[in-house]
């Protein structure tokens, strides 16, 4: 992943022209999974073997996860990405986000891409109230500024709602409550392009109306999100254009309704 500034100057600051924030030229991805279809040839047990022998691991698989993408995202918009699962969605969410290197093409990015998901690392020994200090020192928060907002943070994530959580080690935390809080945390700053993966489909209706007015909010700070989620009802109330991945390929890329209504005609085959 490149800086799009560095890689393709004079696009952006044009006045009266949209801002590319993400270009996604070609992007082909592939991963590896090692031992495919071999009962316990993917352990650690298994892999010091293969290095003391210096033998090859077995039933090595490739997935070529995602097959010549492109697209150009612009400030301001919120993209739904919507596909069958194993579309690639997720995959192509990390390579974005700098986490995965492409086997072929490039993906050129403004600013630094956060990725939010499900699995974000939180620590389960420490408190909400922690967890949300630290989180916001590593997104770059002030420590003044970090002291000011922990409560605001809390009060939004809605964990406190049945009692004081927020004190209370993260493992006591319903999975549904830490993925509220890792939202609430990663939403708490402004990006510059936001990908979120999933973590609007967890919680209750109040916390998923508090959490799209939230992204819109984003997108009015000049910022650019992606939402994958499997809840077309909140793609349609957030995203203005989607882009739709089947097996790897983008099928569709357009406004939201349109892309919705095509997806669901190809699910009902």
């Amino acid at each position: 992943m490149a800086e799009l500034n560095q890689v393709a100057p004079g696009v952006t600051g044009v006045a009266g022209q949209r801002v590319p924030t993400v270009i996604a030229d070609n992007v082909h991805l592939v991963y590896r999974i090692y031992g495919a279809g071999t009962s316990g040839s993917g352990s650690a047990v298994a892999a010091l073997k293969r290095i003391v022998t210096r033998t090859e691991a077995p039933n090595v698989r490739e997935v070529h996860a995602v097959k010549g993408v492109s697209f150009t995202a612009y400030r301001g918009e919120a993209i739904g990405l919507i596909g069958s699962n194993g579309s690639g969605k997720s995959t192509l969410l990390r390579a974005i986000a700098g986490l995965m290197p492409t086997n072929k093409g490039a993906i050129y990015t403004q600013g630094q891409p956060s990725l939010l998901g499900v699995n974000a690392a939180l620590l389960n020994d420490l408190s909400g109230e922690r967890n949300v200090a630290l989180g916001c020192l590593a997104m770059g928060m002030h420590p003044d500024e970090v002291r000011k907002r922990t409560a605001e943070i809390i009060d939004f994530s809605g964990i406190n709602e049945r009692g004081d959580f927020g004190s209370l080690p993260m493992r006591t935390y319903s999975s549904g409550m830490s993925a509220r809080l890792r939202f609430s945390i990663a939403a708490a700053k402004k990006h510059d392009v936001l990908l979120i993966d999933e973590a609007l489909a967890t919680g209750d209706a109040r916390f998923r109306r508090r959490s799209e007015e939230r992204v819109r909010e984003l997108r009015a700070e000049a910022g650019t999100v992606f939402l994958v989620s499997h809840a077309i009802g909140t793609i349609r109330d957030t995203c203005e254009r989607s882009i739709w991945l089947e097996s790897g390929v983008i099928r569709m890329d357009g406004p939201t309704d349109e892309v919705v209504a095509a997806y669901h005609e190809y699910m009902k085959k």
